[in-house]
């Protein structure tokens, strides 16, 4: 066992196996395994130990990488786990599903000397499933037990982030979701392959299990309006992300058979978690035997790609409209997706659908990438007369998601929002210009990462306290 960190000099990086990709088509199970014991303390024992950790630097949490890689060198995981779980409410999420890639292991400085990353997500996760195993995972314990209430509305990774750190300091935390399940984004979009639903299932009973209470199926604008929510609790928090699909405006994107990614993603999340959805049993959002075109670069297209694949699909294809290097979305995805036997068609934008009423082609040109925009990334632009036709049964729309009309849906049109309909906030605090009402994840930030999601959660947890420590120090005077 080694004993001391800086082994990258003898031991090569190496992620833990992965089931082979004619076998992982088969079935939704996740295609990593844990690492071994030894595995783990190897991998963890490459770490540098720098200076400046810059894996910590560019992780949103801020997670004490170093820290916990020392730990698990040293076998000490239950204070590995620990510390991992100080900064990060959902370390087996994050862990699985985080684009390592382009954040903590993207930032190693054994990366960018070539020496190759250290494995930080797939350690991540294999010292928080052997927490869990060993009994080492608790629920919530409040300091003391506080008189004030929370109403968090929605129940995805920014909800519960907060709920788990406000529960701990003691509040009332009450969780509202539209959805019959806990978990939003991490239940219903992200597929089983990269976070099995049992993942999220037993963090959510966890929380539940400390004092904070789910109302599900519960709509706000339709059960109760934000007024409602106001007057029943002590400061509300807003964190129901971001679901509305972008739209792509194209002749004949009205064809039958064109869907949005949640649509399509969330029938098949549903199925398996065991419930009835009538329209993957007819075979309308089922791509089995069926030629599939995927409109997007993003990680949510990368899950479509590889969900169509395993549900037996005759062909997929990623339409794309820039270059590989240039793709917005994990790379090590986009490896998956090809070892599965996805198409990726670079330098293609969709111009046009085809089919009398039900989609029959997507008319595509190819592109090329002029100057540069604002953001520094090239502008793709169009190649004249370079038109060409892909076979579609299905077409799947994964451009992104906008927020939905918050002021109107929750009666409250004093809401604050931007000129992209995310909701403004004061920063450090997350809260509105509405007093006592705060916003965090992605209905503040745009869409964006779990992690960040977490992040988001965690601050706006603090400034609820904070706000509601003020107030009861107000009336006390």
């Amino acid at each position: 066992m080694p004993d001391r960190m800086q082994q990258f000099v003898r031991l090569k990086g190496a992620m833990p196996s992965k089931r082979s990709a004619a076998d992982r088509r088969k079935d939704f199970g996740e295609i990593y395994d844990d690492y071994s014991s030894d595995g783990l303390v190897e991998q963890s024992s490459r770490c540098e130990q720098c200076g400046i950790p810059f894996c910590q630097v560019h992780c949103p949490l801020q997670n004490n990488i170093p820290d916990w890689l020392r730990l698990a060198t040293e076998g000490r995981m239950r204070e590995a786990y620990e510390t991992s779980q100080a900064t990060n409410t959902f370390p087996e999420v994050c862990g699985r599903i985080c684009p390592q890639d382009r954040l903590c292991e993207g930032s190693c400085v054994l990366e960018q000397s070539k020496h190759g990353t250290v494995t930080i997500g797939a350690i991540e996760k294999t010292i928080t499933d052997i927490a869990w195993e060993e009994g080492w995972v608790e629920a919530p314990k409040a300091c003391a037990e506080l008189k004030q209430s929370v109403a968090i509305i929605g129940g995805g990774p920014a909800g519960l982030a907060a709920a788990e750190r406000l529960r701990t300091i003691g509040y009332q935390v009450h969780v509202y979701d539209r959805y019959d399940r806990m978990g939003g984004l991490l239940i219903y979009g992200i597929p089983n392959f990269k976070l099995e639903k049992d993942i999220v299932e037993r963090r959510t009973k966890l929380l539940a299990d400390g004092g904070v209470v789910y109302h599900a199926n519960f709509e706000v604008g339709r059960d109760a309006s934000l007024a409602d929510l106001r007057k029943e609790h002590d400061a509300v928090l807003i964190a129901t992300g971001v679901y509305k699909a972008r739209e792509l405006q194209a002749p004949g994107s009205g064809l039958k058979n064109i869907f949005a990614a949640m649509d399509f993603l969330t029938a098949s999340n549903r199925k398996g978690l065991g419930d009835d959805v009538p329209e993957f049993d007819d075979g309308t959002l089922n791509a089995e035997g069926k030629n599939v075109v995927v409109i997007g670069g993003g990680d949510t297209a990368m899950d479509c790609v590889r969900t169509a694949v395993r549900q037996g699909a005759k062909s997929v294809k990623c339409l794309y409209r820039r270059d590989r290097a240039n793709m917005p979305g994990s790379q090590r995805e986009v490896q998956n997706a090809e070892e599965e036997g996805v198409e990726f068609v670079w330098l293609s934008a969709p111009e046009a659908f085809h089919g009398d009423d039900v989609l029959t082609g997507v008319q595509a040109h190819r592109m090329h990438l002029g100057v540069a925009d604002v953001t520094g990334r090239q502008t793709p632009e169009p190649i004249p007369d370079s038109s060409f036709t892909l076979d579609a049964d299905i077409a799947i729309k994964a451009l992104g998601f906008d927020p939905e009309d918050l002021p109107t849906l929750f009666g409250e049109p004093d809401l604050p929002v931007s000129k992209w309909g995310t909701i403004q906030v004061q920063e450090p605090n997350k809260m509105t210009a509405i007093d006592g009402v705060f916003a965090a994840g992605d209905i503040y930030r745009g869409a964006s990462l779990v992690v960040w999601a977490i992040k988001d959660g965690r601050d706006a947890a603090d400034g609820i306290h904070a706000y509601i420590q003020r107030a009861a120090e107000a009336k006390a005077a």
